[in-house]
């Protein structure tokens, strides 16, 4: 993320009584004079080099009187030393002089607090350490040596790198590796089940919208994920139409305002995301591994691991629609992709996703939970135990372990019902299994329910804690409404009597865009059932899945024919309507006409 903005305002001058910097590991300790007698403060920074080019950590610690802004400064001993791009402050540079000028939300540094901020940098010859920092004008002498450990990893600048991708390895094997940063977790406990005995975060931003359609008022205090994705949304994105001007550590902020217990966000950002569809494809295209580790992961370690949110407990949600898609919709698959035959060959997505584990992981008060699907996506024999390996594999990439894995979500920014009270994978009509009619189509499952709490097993029986929890996502899996069955169908055909009992009304579970009928589900909340974490609302509802059309865009939302009402269907969903909404916006935006309809067809209804 490019942060390139010229500093304005004047400096405050504050006058201090005693000083030192801490630069990589060494304290050096400067004058001072009787004068200067309100505040003081420390500096730490940190490097982590490659060849032309480093990433610097500023750990910025207020040891005097509060500060309600901060502009930090110093000057690179090398002409050639340069800022590329920043996060958590304003960069700007001139000539060999850096200023980092405080965001809004952490510009508040009370005595004792303290704030990181960080940055991507180039350098040629040699790349020392600058000896010198000032705080509002005025040198910063004090502190005690650093105990954390530098980033090992390399990122590059914004530019993509052009060397050979990894070898490809298969799916049930450990891919290439790197590794990951480390740092001192922050205080905090980790609990069994992080939904239980605290309330959620309610994201005002969503809230606001969905109390901008009449009856939205019903549902709007139930907690949200925020979405993460795009490097831009880490500091917030007021001019987008799919995300909001609140950034990370504002929901954070906000969050403890609340008094809320837990957050959710969802990352999602891989190098060639969702790599079988088009209409949420990301910024990052596939090769972009080491932008997505520097410009993205870390940014964002580094606000969850602001010890000021130690007792928050903060839930991610690990790159929907990547990992399976390595073992569905490769070559040899009906409807493969060549791009996701790229992410599988250079490890893009294991490799991500086990960074993101590592480092997000390393955070004493985070809980990840990575994608695991759907049952009308991997409930296949074919698909369950070869998706089951891939994610072990991803879990223990880049230097991550299981135990990284609070465990995993299914059923995210989809519409697959929660329970089908009237339809059993173990029917019969006529002597003949409900499995072969054109609805199930051979799946060993029929429902959500039954297939995380199968899976759940499966994921243990592979390698994972025995105590993983799954979360299933029932913002949009309601199928209330008119058109909701009462009982089983007739008993003249297997099709008949699947599709007369079937809550579920979509036209072909492969369906997955802005689905017409479809109802608010289960609100959220905690160990509903055995095995299961918590049902929660991951997916905003009201939030676009895609557009019905091309809208041209520089969000990195393009068009896929599965959100075109009119589109006759592929391989994938047995070449059949859509069943998609009209008039949909990208991804992510604002959909009323949507929200509308999930109140409508809510279940439980809303009373």
């Amino acid at each position: 993320m490019n942060l390139w903005r010229r500093l304005s305002g004047r400096n405050r001058t504050l006058a201090l009584t005693g000083a030192g910097v801490l630069v990589a590991g060494g304290l050096v300790t400067l004058p001072v004079t009787a004068a200067q007698a309100a505040t003081q403060c420390s500096v730490t920074y940190t490097t982590s080099d490659w060849p032309g080019g480093f990433t610097g950590t500023v750990t910025i610690k207020n040891i005097g009187d509060a500060l309600s802004s901060w502009n930090l400064g110093f000057t690179f001993p090398n002409s050639s030393q340069r800022v590329v791009n920043g996060w958590s402050a304003r960069w700007s540079q001139s000539g060999q002089n850096v200023t980092a000028q405080n965001e809004s939300y952490n510009g508040s540094l009370a005595s004792g607090a303290s704030t990181t901020i960080g940055f991507n940098g180039s350098w040629s010859g040699s790349n020392p350490k600058p000896t010198q920092f000032t705080l509002n004008g005025t040198v910063c002498n004090g502190g005690t040596p650093s105990t954390s450990t530098p980033p090992t990893s390399t990122p590059p600048t914004s530019t993509p790198p052009t060397s050979t991708p990894p070898t490809s390895t298969p799916p049930t094997s450990t891919p290439p590796t790197s590794t990951p940063p480390t740092s001192t977790p922050p205080p905090g406990q980790r609990v069994d089940n992080p939904y239980v005995g605290v309330k959620g975060y309610v994201n005002p931003e969503w809230k606001a919208k969905a109390e901008s359609v009449s009856g939205g008022s019903r549902v709007s205090n139930n907690p949200t994920a925020v979405w993460i994705d795009r490097i831009a949304a880490i500091n917030g994105t007021p001019d987008s139409s799919s995300n909001g001007a609140m950034g990370v550590r504002d929901h954070l902020d906000a969050a403890l305002a609340q008094g809320a217990g837990y957050i959710q966000f969802v990352i999602y950002n891989l190098p060639g995301r969702d790599c079988a569809a088009l209409a949420s494809n990301g910024e990052l295209g596939p090769d972009e591994l080491p932008r997505y580790k520097a410009e993205y992961i870390d940014p964002i370690a580094a606000i969850q691991g602001d010890s000021k949110y130690r007792n928050l407990r903060i839930v991610n949600i690990i790159e929907i629609d990547s990992l399976p898609n390595l073992v569905t919709n490769t070559s040899g698959n009906p409807g493969g992709t060549v791009m996701c035959d790229t992410v599988k060959a250079n490890g893009a997505y294991v490799n991500g996703v086990g960074y993101a584990l590592a480092k997000l992981g390393a955070i004493g008060n985070v809980y990840n939970y990575i994608d695991a699907a759907h049952h009308g996506w991997i409930g296949w024999d074919s698909n369950f135990g070869p998706v089951a390996d891939q994610l072990k594999a991803a879990a223990v990439a880049s230097g991550s372990t299981v135990a990284n894995v609070q465990g995993f979500i299914v059923n995210t920014a989809n519409y697959s019902a929660l329970k089908e009270p009237y339809v059993k994978v173990t029917d019969s009509v006529n002597g003949q299994t409900v499995r072969q009619s054109k609805w199930i189509d051979w799946n060993q499952y029929v429902d959500e329910l039954s297939f995380a709490q199968a899976f759940r097993q499966k994921l243990v029986s592979v390698g994972f804690d025995s105590n993983i929890g799954m979360l299933i996502d029932t913002s949009r899996n309601g199928w209330g409404g008119s058109a909701r069955p009462t009982g089983p169908g007739p008993m003249t055909s297997v099709d008949a009597y699947v599709d007369g009992g079937r809550v579920d009304r979509r036209i072909h579970a492969g369906n997955w865009c802005n689905q017409a009928g479809a109802g608010l589900g289960e609100r959220p909340r905690a160990n509903p059932e055995t095995g299961i974490d918590a049902y929660v609302w991951v997916k905003p509802p009201g939030e676009s899945d895609g557009s019905s059309k091309e809208i041209p865009n520089n969000e990195g939302k393009g068009f896929d024919r599965m959100c075109d009402p009119t589109y006759t269907g592929n391989a994938r969903n047995g070449n059949s309507m859509s069943g998609a909404l009209p008039d949909a916006p990208i991804s992510g935006a604002w959909f009323p006409a949507q929200f509308q309809q999930l109140m409508q067809n809510a279940y439980p209804p809303l009373s």
